[in-house]
């Protein structure tokens, strides 16, 4: 069963109509509105690896994740945000995965996937890639059941969210290249080692996990219609999607995505897997090809999916500390970027799901300078 359309448009990036199909297709006009002109062309990855037929949703256990991360992740607050419900004019809620346990909702998916896992190979070590945020969730998990971790990472990572993992425990090995190649050299690592790779979204555990974020949300937020979630890998997203169709499948989700690392939501409208060139400052994004499993959930739960440009990740962060409070890191302010460039997503009880709050010195500063500039900055 396909989703219901979205009942209004929100604008791309540049302005133009965004797709709202209910289901994946190429734009009428054959190109995508988030496309530069000269950008280099999109490479397939494999055409027909959407196979909805073959997903079932009912075996994605939401509800047993839920129970296995009790008492370990923390059932994060919801908290109103003025600002945005004056923009959009609907109620508009963060659900607060930046004040998780290691400051993001990889925690849920992670420690899930391990504390299902075969207590055998379990205790041969876990093995994972990421960017900074699973690793910590995959760190923190391991330091739980007493179990080596090997957690590989691109050497160019936020180094705030490498030392963290390491202060969990975890042994951190440097990748030269990026979150590709992290995951090709865990995948190798651990084949030799026997032991268990937590994947960081391609996974029906983990996916499961993150899941049960959409479970807190129906019974936090009344009357929910709206969920804006940020898009990398696209676990998160499935998982929601999954967890609300399971329980409430008039609720909409709206996928969120940098415009310089779009290859979630160009494999979704196209109804197949791209390989497309990601740049961008939100780290957690930075995923050049989307999961098959998530992307294949995405192809009949998710609405609709929209991209923000770089300097709205700067605005979602700015406004977040000044207005709500929030330290929230550049892929984990996707949806409050989202709502300041397309605020008719926002339809009904809202939530946005600030995913992480890892961030880095650097960017931090600027956020703070940011800020102080606009203190001093009279209103118009």
């Amino acid at each position: 069963m396909s989703r219901p359309a979205a009942t209004q448009a929100p604008t791309s990036s540049d302005g133009a109509a965004a797709e709202t199909p209910s289901r994946p297709g190429p734009p009428p006009s054959g190109r995508r509105a988030d496309q530069p002109a000269a950008e280099v062309p999109d490479a397939d990855i494999n055409a027909t690896d959407i196979d909805v037929a073959g997903i079932d949703v009912a075996g994605i256990d939401v509800d047993r994740a839920a129970a296995v991360l009790t008492g370990v992740a923390q059932r994060t607050r919801v908290v109103r945000s003025a600002h945005l419900s004056r923009l959009t004019g609907v109620p508009v809620w963060f659900k607060c995965e930046n004040e998780q346990r290691t400051a993001s909702f990889k925690l849920r998916g992670a420690f899930t996937r391990i504390a299902l896992a075969d207590p055998e190979v379990r205790a041969r070590g876990v093995v994972a890639a990421s960017a900074g945020n699973h690793a910590q969730g995959v760190a923190y998990a391991a330091a739980r059941f007493g179990v080596p971790a090997t957690i590989f990472v691109p050497a160019g990572a936020n180094p705030t969210k490498i030392a963290r993992t390491r202060r969990f425990g975890a042994h951190v090995e440097l990748v030269s290249g990026d979150v590709d190649a992290a995951l090709l050299a865990a995948e190798s690592a651990a084949h030799d080692l026997g032991g268990l790779l937590v994947h960081p979204f391609d996974d029906p555990i983990v996916i499961a996990g993150q899941g049960t974020i959409g479970l807190e949300l129906i019974e936090q937020i009344p009357g929910l219609r709206t969920v804006l979630v940020g898009v990398g890998g696209g676990g998160l997203i499935a998982g929601i999607a999954t967890a609300l169709r399971q329980r409430r499948a008039d609720v909409r989700v709206i996928g969120v995505q940098a415009a310089g690392a779009p290859a979630f939501v160009r494999s979704w409208r196209r109804g197949h897997r791209l390989w497309v060139p990601a740049t961008t400052i939100a780290d957690g994004m930075a995923v050049r090809s989307p999961g098959k499993l998530p992307l294949a959930l995405a192809a009949d739960l998710v609405d609709d999916m929209v991209t923000v440009d770089e300097e709205a990740f700067w605005e979602a962060m700015v406004m977040l500390a000044q207005a709500d409070g929030q330290t929230v890191e550049p892929a984990g302010a996707a949806g409050a970027a989202a709502l300041l460039r397309h605020p008719g997503c926002a339809q009904g009880p809202t939530a946005v799901v600030l995913s992480g709050g890892n961030i880095d010195q650097a960017t931090a500063g600027r956020v703070r300078a940011l800020v102080a500039e606009s203190l001093r900055t009279p209103a118009a």
